[in-house]
């Protein structure tokens, strides 16, 4: 589903954000792209949704080089990438209902279709109860969870998410790690960058490590080393 050949990203001053990157990930797979702050891993999402071109190399999804995508084609694109943030990015002055919502009128879906898949987002991120209320009254773990809400409302085949826990107490943390588990059950691709030690050692899923934008290990069931 998706392939990295050779990819490296510059920066002004020769500074390589990452380096030589080279790995597929397969459909359906749950994969954590970990290292220290600093290694590479937003770099790495920001180009897979070609927020920014790649200095060398290729990127395919599906078979197609991200860097022939067109700009009219940007948004349809990046509609099959779910990507959630650290910091949630709600709209603060829209219940969470509306939060998941605005993502289907932005993408011009008709409001039939809004009020029947906007009710199963929110039972299946568990938040039936709390679908009136706005982000002030959302705890962090609620509020991650409305943010997931909305990453998969255009049922997308790709879900990135970018230190998902990194303002949440371990409580919620678990609670969003067990979220994003069963989203991949249920067949979306999910791509973790975290630097969370603990989580990456009781997934006992994939890991790819970065060390200074190289990969220096892609293991199987791996464990958080670098």
């Amino acid at each position: 589903m998706i392939e990295f050949k050779n990819v490296s990203k510059y920066y002004p001053g020769d500074c390589a954000a990452i380096k030589d990157v080279t790995f597929s990930i397969r459909p359906k797979e749950f994969v954590s792209i970990v290292g220290r702050s600093g290694a590479g891993k937003t770099t790495l999402l920001r180009l897979l949704l070609k927020e920014e071109p790649p200095s060398e190399g290729e990127i395919l999804v599906d078979g197609r080089n991200v860097k022939n995508i067109k700009s009219k084609e940007l948004p349809l694109y990046r509609r099959k990438i779910g990507t959630i943030f650290q910091d949630f990015k709600l709209l603060p002055n829209k219940t969470a209902y509306e939060n998941i919502a605005f993502a289907m009128e932005a993408a011009g879906r008709a409001e039939e279709d809004i009020s029947e898949d906007v009710p199963q987002i929110l039972s299946l991120v568990e938040l039936v109860d709390k679908a009136d209320n706005f982000p002030c009254q959302l705890s962090g773990g609620e509020k991650q969870r409305v943010a997931i809400g909305r990453a998969l409302i255009h049922k997308p085949d790709i879900l990135m998410a970018d230190e998902p826990s990194g303002n949440l107490d371990p409580l919620h943390t678990w609670d969003i790690i067990r979220l994003l588990c069963r989203i991949n059950e249920l067949g979306t691709t999910v791509i973790l960058a975290t630097h969370d030690r603990e989580i990456i050692n009781a997934l006992s899923k994939r890991v790819i490590s970065l060390d200074r934008g190289r990969v220096i290990r892609d293991e199987e069931n791996g464990r958080y080393i670098v």
